[in-house]
């Protein structure tokens, strides 16, 4: 079998940020990640599975909801993958930086957070996934469309 795409990328000297992983046809899928791959602490799943609530309910309602396809975690426990229709580059950054600064200052009820809506609603962390977003919001803050690109 052939290797995917995201193997491919070196693992040990990727930072926390947001790449451009992945172009198929007009579909951009970015690896925000938060933490240095193979280096504990990663992201706790409770806390994952709130940023992911929430991040996904603010992109999905934010004026670019027309183009957001899917906001999830990665298997290793160390950011999200992103990914978008038709929206600039400069503006998925944007976006993805709002929402997490969103995500860092939220009271309240998780969105989504009941046994009707949630396959595993009582593995929340709203303090934890505040405190991972609130980590994230200054690596982004000044992030640009050429930071974009995986370091060698």
């Amino acid at each position: 079998m052939d290797r995917i795409a995201s193997f491919c990328i070196n693992h040990d000297t990727l930072v926390p940020g947001m790449y451009l992983s992945r172009v198929d046809g007009d579909v951009n899928t970015y690896d925000l990640r938060f933490v240095r791959p193979n280096t504990p602490p990663y992201l706790p799943t409770d806390a994952m599975h709130t940023i992911e609530h929430l991040v996904a309910t603010y992109v999905r309602n934010s004026a670019h909801k027309d183009g957001i396809i899917y906001f999830g975690p990665m298997g290793c426990r160390t950011g999200f993958y992103f990914l978008t229709r038709g929206i600039p580059h400069a503006d998925a950054i944007r976006l993805m930086a709002d929402a997490l600064a969103f995500t860092a200052a939220y009271e309240g009820a998780i969105p989504g957070a009941s046994a009707i809506e949630c396959g595993n609603w009582q593995d929340h962390d709203l303090a934890g996934a505040r405190q991972w977003a609130s980590a994230m919001v200054p690596v982004l803050a000044d992030w640009c469309e050429a930071q974009l690109t995986y370091p060698d």
